[in-house]
This record gives structure tokens, sequence and C-alpha cells, in this order.
């Protein structure tokens, strides 16, 4: 490995927790952002010659935080500074921010950096944008080429989204056990969104948006790293991994869709799985049960099926019956009644998608699934009609190619629903 790389990947590890220290000291987004790029062009210079240092991330929150002092002093030279211990690098200063680092206040500082990200006053783009830039340090170019739209565009977003945040106001102080466990819940969510924006990418857009996927898994482990004793944490990297685990068998060789129950299970890596699988024991020992954790057993049961055909249904319907009561949602309840489709057949899942349609007249595997319902039970108009619609609210061109071969084989019996594994994962 060489020096590039081996600081490349220390500078990557290190980021969440200097950047959340230094956005503690300056409390400013930009001003932190600054101080660490500043301390890694340092790291670049020294590193290579001198060897790492025994702590990275904290040689970095030194280094940065004396960096972004002396920037504040050229700015304005009238502007009273700190005391002079508090910039000197002669006494160990590096050991006694790396003892910080190991306890609380480093657990509240990551927290607090990824909870600013998720700010309700953002919307869902705003904060994965932010997240990836503050927290992950992805370039604005690979941001912008991952949501398909221009660097420019994507700056502003990125500087609307810190604008929004400073006027807010959040507070640096460190929450208390009442809102440690909200925000976990908040930063959970945004992790959730930033797996989610990877993995519903379509065959075009998989090479720009898979590297969320990873970069979501990586936040997690690290946030679960920090709160070891969450089973939701747990729940939630359990449920990524076990979606992932089946990233490379989800399109075929011309990019069309290919449903979880005609994937080659073969291809499906089955280190994910494992580590997956362990997570969500882990997790369920814990007698917490959360929604994570239940996508996650949802995910297990069809990883632990040889072929599709051994898949329990019945386990799945009663899992998702759980998720209803514990977070009720119209999708839930259609991700509930495509396991119904699988265990008891067309009739019912249709009765219980029913009262759905005004709430998911627009969205895409509503339309699917009942499409798929009714060609089963042989009502073929009425099918054509769904699988349209369907088409008409497809987000990419394999779900619209794969509901057209639905709608060209109307004179064929049997179905299948859009969507073995809860109708948004195919």
């Amino acid at each position: 490995m060489s020096d590039l790389d081996w600081i490349e990947q220390a500078l990557t590890g290190a980021r969440p927790a200097a950047v959340a220290a230094l956005l503690r000291y300056f409390r400013d987004l930009d001003t932190a952002e600054e101080a660490f790029q500043e301390a890694c062009l340092r790291a670049l210079s020294h590193w290579p010659k001198n060897g790492p240092p025994r702590d990275t991330a904290a040689w970095l929150i030194m280094v940065g935080r004396n960096a972004g002092v002396d920037a504040a002093r050229k700015r304005s030279r009238l502007e009273a500074l700190p005391d002079e211990d508090k910039l000197s690098d002669l006494e160990d200063a590096e050991g006694a921010i790396a003892e910080r680092l190991d306890g609380a206040q480093y657990r509240d500082d990551i927290l607090r950096l990824l909870f600013i990200c998720c700010h309700p006053s953002l919307p869902r783009t705003g904060q994965i944008a932010l997240a990836l830039r503050i927290v992950s340090g992805l370039s604005v170019a690979r941001i912008a080429s991952a949501f398909l739209v221009g660097e420019s565009a994507m700056e502003q977003r990125i500087t609307r989204a810190k604008g929004r945040v400073a006027r807010a106001e959040v507070p640096f102080e460190a929450p208390g056990p009442a809102e440690r466990a909200e925000r976990l819940s908040a930063v959970a969510a945004m992790l959730y969104l930033v797996f989610n924006e990877g993995y519903s990418a379509g065959y075009d857009q998989v090479e720009a948006r898979a590297p969320l996927c990873d970069e979501a898994i990586r936040l997690t482990r690290l946030l679960l790293k920090i709160f070891p004793a969450e089973p939701e944490l747990m729940g939630l990297l359990a449920l990524m991994l076990l979606q992932h685990s089946r990233t490379a068998a989800r399109f075929d060789a011309q990019g069309a869709l290919v449903l979880l129950e005609d994937q080659d299970r073969a291809s499906w890596d089955r280190g994910m799985i494992g580590e997956g699988l362990a997570l969500l024991d882990k997790a369920m020992r814990h007698n917490q049960p959360g929604p994570y954790q239940i996508q996650a057993a949802v995910a297990a049961l069809h990883a632990r099926a040889t072929t599709a055909a051994e898949t329990d249904w019945a386990q799945i319907e009663h899992l998702y019956a759980s998720l209803e009561r514990m977070q009720p949602s119209p999708v839930v309840t259609l991700n509930r009644a495509v396991a119904v489709f699988k265990a008891r057949g067309a009739e019912d899942a249709l009765a219980l998608i029913a009262p759905l349609e005004k709430d998911l007249s627009g969205y895409f595997y509503f339309h699917g699934a009942r499409g798929a319902f009714l060609k089963d039970l042989g009502r073929r108009e009425a099918a054509r009609i769904s699988f349209d619609r369907a088409i008409a609210l497809a987000g990419t061109a394999a779900e619209a190619a794969y509901i057209r071969t639905q709608l060209d084989g109307l004179g064929e019996g049997g179905a299948r629903a859009a969507g073995s594994n809860g109708v948004s994962e195919p």
C-alpha cells in the first residue's frame, strides 16, 4: 500500500470525529470543514516523512483547531486570541485530545454532527447531501453525479442546507439520555435514506449511486461502534447488509430488473449475509424489537431460503403485521399484502390493499402489485389498467420494462407480485 493510500484511509476514517470536534470548537460548519481540510493538507506533507501519529483523529483536531484560530487571526487582527497554553504544541496536546475521544464527549460530538446533518428544517435531499459532504467528505462533483444533477446545482443545495442549519441555531450542548435516543432515531432514518438513494438506483445509475450504499453502511458501523448496545442500530446495519448482499443479482446483463425470486442466489454476497444474520441474532437477544429489526428479519428469511420456493411467506406476513402495529403505514400494509398473496392467494391480498387506493394512488408499487393480484385472478382488463398506471409512475426504465413484461403476459395464466421482499424491494 502506497503512502497516499494509507493516508487517504486514515483521513477518511478520522473525518467524522475530527470534523465533529472542530464543529464544537468553532460552532460553524464552514469553519470546521475548512480547518479539517487544512489539517489534511498538513498531514499529506508531514505523515509520509514522520510516520502516522499515535491517534490520527486527535492529531487532525489539534492541527485543525490551531489552523482555524490562525485563519481567524488573519481575518481580524484586532480579535482577541485564546490563551497561549491552549494553542501551544509544546505539551502533549494530542494525548489530551485522544483521551477525550474515548469518553462521552467524543460520542456526543459524532452524534451531534450527524444530527445537525439530518436537522428537520432540511429537505430529505438536503440532509443526505450535507451528510455526504460534511461527514463522509465526498466531493461535490461525486455527490452531484449520484443525484444526477449539475455540480453547481449541488453546490448551491449544500450551501442552502448549511445556511438553514446556521439559522436554526442548533445547540451544541451534550444531549441528555432522552434527547440522545431521539437523535439516534433521526440519524438512523437519515442513514437509511442515504442507503436507499444508492440501492434504488436503476441499472444505468448503479455505478454512480452504489457508493452511497457503502457509505451508509460505513457510517452505520461508526454509529454502532459508538453505541454498541443499541439493538435498533444492529437491526439497521443488518438490514443494509442483507439488502446490499443481493446487489449483483438485481439486474440481468441487459439491465432488466430481476425479481428476488428469480435472482441467482449463488451470486449473493454470503459474507454480507453472514454478518447481517449475526447482527440480527445479537439484536434480538436484547428483546427490544423495533422497525429496523423487523425489516431485517424479513430480509433474513429470504437470505436463509436456499430457493424461492422455500421462502416462509406466512412468517413474513406475521412480521409485516407486527411492523404494521408498531409503525402504521400504507406502504407497510402493501408489503404485507404481497406476503398475503404468496401465502394465501390474490383474493385476500386484493381485499387488504383496497382501502389503500386513495393514499397510494401515486405510488408505482401499489399499481404494480394490484395489477399482479388482478392478473392472477384472471381480471385482465382491470390488471391492464393497473399496469398502465404503474408504467406511468415508474421511477426507472427497469421498473417500466418489468411491468411491460407483465402486460405482455396478460394472456397467460399466473402472476407474480411486483416485489417479493416487500413491494419496494425487488
